[in-house]
């Protein structure tokens, strides 16, 4: 319920601050007082789109404020959805600043516009010209016979079935086209996949073929150069070895003078076997090195095969060659694989379709039982209200699955006798929509969790003993939910527990709109000057009062 809505600098609103009666709050005012512009502000409050143009005054934010007291509404698996700390008292804020930026909350946490509007669906619900267009399309009305019927949970347990069965149709055909593209890239990647194979990969040093291809190609210069390190160690006059040896000789002459020169012996002795090892592997290596054509055109090949795959396939080594290959190894066994997980896709998502088809034939025929007890009830609602020969007929096709059911709907209807019933568009008239919507917002009152229900000039249409009618199904309705309507009839108005008028103050710079609670003697004036303009009669006054006591009020002669 709305305890307390507060607008400041919306619009001609400068500031405006409205505490509604729990029942039927009733709106009036000349046109364009204001009574739309505070609509607008509450439907930012509900989440819709900002503008920066609206604001009363451009130098500062507007702020829009909405107290709910929500202790019965059993919301708070909604708040823990959006990560939000819950409150029986519930404040919704929408500020909008000069830059047109604007920011939500949700008891002084910041929230998203979809989790403002998430959370503001469950509070307020908003009936305008808009709904009475939406009365005319097919998923609405289906909606609104689901609710009647008390089948919301029943769909809802339809509607996760045909998501998984969706999902697993999307999957699938996802898995098809993954298929047909796979299969025209199967033959290159296979030719890929072929040619990195048969380079051996694994077996391949890349490194050690080059320095051997390296080495074999500079064999004679290599021989010579350690055929002269070989005579330098060990075989000229005055070769390292023999060097080294006569200086061991001489330190061993005086080592017994002191265990320095002893020390030195040794370590020069070491050093000689050290170089003595060195030369024996130069001479041995000498020996090895040999020129051999044929080894380096066979090695040269294999590099080449190495480095135009790797040109090919843009990298800088084996090992990315290795990568690539068992990338392709991957991809080419994956696509084998493919047929058999369509076939295990196709199976699940047929067993997904027999679960859909079987819960929708179940809510199909929950729906059709409803339907006789929904056109009797609406036809003598809107015989009461002035259509004593309305007839509804809920027209039913039973089609392929779709998110809302198996159903096809289609509302007839006529309010002449004897006239063939048809689709809303094309029989009712803007007044009977209006009649049409009230009276199967009525026939839901008890069946929705809607705590506020605001009309926008409802009564759109309608007139006398009609509108008395009308007030009195809305003060009905009020017992369950708190109502709000915005009305230009004196019927209307004198039906409401609580009277609000909005007008508008001429400043010297410019005009603002108000709102105030009328005392019961302002009530019977504005109904008067409802009834017969700016300047009532003592009858007019009179008519104000009798409308006033039909809900009775004692008011004073």
């Amino acid at each position: 319920m709305l305890v307390d809505l507060r607008i400041n600098n919306y619009a001609l609103i400068e500031q405006l601050e409205l505490r509604p009666s729990a029942l039927l709050n009733i709106i009036t005012g000349e046109t364009g007082a204001g009574k739309s512009i505070m609509l607008g502000a509450i439907g930012l409050l509900l989440g819709n789109r900002a503008d920066s143009k609206m604001l009363f005054d451009t130098q500062r934010k507007c702020v829009i404020e909405g107290q709910f007291d929500i202790s019965t509404y059993h919301l708070q698996d909604i708040f823990e959805s959006e990560d939000l700390d819950y409150d029986a008292q519930c404040i919704l804020r929408r500020e909008i600043s000069p830059t047109g930026k604007s920011r939500a909350f949700v008891n002084d946490t910041p929230v998203t516009l979809d989790a403002l509007r998430k959370i503001g669906a469950n509070l307020m619900d908003i009936h305008s010209q808009h709904d009475t267009l939406l009365l005319g399309d097919a998923v609405f009305q289906l909606n609104l016979l689901d609710l009647y019927a008390g089948l919301v949970p029943a769909r809802a347990q339809y509607s996760n079935a045909y998501r998984q069965y969706r999902k697993l149709e999307a999957d699938l055909k996802g898995l098809e086209n993954q298929v047909v593209q796979a299969n025209k890239e199967l033959d290159y990647q296979s030719f890929l996949l072929s040619e990195l194979e048969e380079a051996r990969l694994d077996d391949e040093d890349q490194d050690a073929l080059e320095q051997e291809v390296k080495q074999l190609e500079h064999a004679e210069e290599i021989k010579y150069k350690l055929t002269q390190a070989f005579q330098s160690l060990s075989e000229s006059e005055y070769c390292a070895t023999g060097s080294m040896k006569e200086a061991a000789t001489m330190l061993g002459q005086i080592s017994s003078y002191a265990d320095q020169f002893k020390t030195l012996k040794a370590r020069l002795d070491s050093c000689l076997i050290e170089l003595h090892d060195i030369a024996d592997e130069v001479e041995a290596a000498e020996r090895r090195t040999e020129g051999d054509p044929a080894r380096i055109d066979e090695l040269q090949g294999r590099l080449n095969v190495l480095y135009n795959l790797q040109r090919k396939h843009q990298v800088r080594d084996t090992a990315d060659l290795i990568e690539v290959r068992d990338e392709l190894r991957q991809k080419v066994g994956s696509v084998l694989n493919l047929d058999k997980e369509i076939t295990r896709l196709r199976k699940d998502a047929e067993g997904a379709l027999a679960t859909v088809r079987r819960q929708g034939g179940k809510l199909s025929e929950s729906r059709q039982k409803s339907f006789p007890k929904f056109e009797k009830e609406l036809g003598g609602l809107l015989a009461e209200l002035g259509m004593p020969h309305a007839r509804i007929v809920v027209q039913h096709t039973v089609g392929e699955p779709t998110a809302s059911g198996l159903d096809v709907i289609s509302i007839l209807f006529t309010a002449n006798k004897g006239a063939q019933p048809q689709t809303l568009s094309k029989a009712a008239s803007g007044g009977e929509f209006s009649r049409l919507m009230l009276c199967i917002k009525y026939m839901l009152a008890d069946k929705t969790a809607l705590p506020t229900i605001v009309f926008d000039e409802i009564d759109t249409g309608i007139s006398g003993e009609i509108a008395v009618k009308v007030g009195r199904m809305m003060q009905q309705m009020a017992k369950k939910h708190q109502l709000i309507a915005i009305s230009h009839l004196p019927q209307m108005a004198a039906a409401g527990d609580v009277h609000y008028f909005v007008y508008k103050e001429d400043r010297a710079d410019r005009t603002v709109s108000r709102i105030r609670e009328l005392s019961t003697e302002e009530r019977i004036r504005e109904i008067a000057h409802m009834i017969a303009g700016a300047k009532p009669s003592e009858n007019a006054l009179q008519s104000a009062r009798e409308l006033l006591a039909l809900r009775g009020e004692e008011v004073a002669a």
